[in-house]
């Protein structure tokens, strides 16, 4: 019997949490759906917007966070991509404009797919794509 799977929550590591909720929450309008116990200042958060979940933990314990990311923790986070489906690519984009992101016009993928690229504050790609009908 195959494995049967319902979802997936990507999980990364954020140097400071209340940028990070700020840029997904205020600005992406994904909902904080359960938390580490302090608000914005909890170490670990869930994040859902539509059948979408993504979870953000801080890299450091309380008291321990440097004064700027260091190198050797985020060199590779502009490897990973997080791909969002996404059926209004053009309203994404507009409301991604309308809250100060700076986001390219939606593009066709070599793979069939409109999208729209992002970095979120820690350097994570963000992709929002659906397949165009042909």
């Amino acid at each position: 019997m195959p494995i049967i799977v319902q979802g997936s929550a990507p999980l990364l590591q954020v140097f400071y949490m209340p940028t990070s909720l700020a840029f997904y929450r205020n600005k992406l309008g994904f909902e904080v759906t359960m938390d580490s116990g302090n608000g914005d200042d909890s170490s670990w958060v869930m994040l859902k917007l539509g059948d979408a979940t993504l979870m953000l933990n801080d890299q450091y314990e309380p008291g321990h966070r440097p004064d700027a990311p260091p190198a050797e923790r985020t060199r590779w986070h502009n490897d990973t991509i997080v791909y969002f489906g996404c059926p209004d690519v053009d309203g994404a984009y507009a409301h991604l404009s309308e809250h100060g992101i700076d986001v390219k016009p939606p593009y066709i993928t070599g793979y069939g797919f409109k999208a729209i690229d992002l970095t979120d504050p820690d350097g994570y790609q963000l992709c929002f794509h659906w397949p165009q009908e042909k």
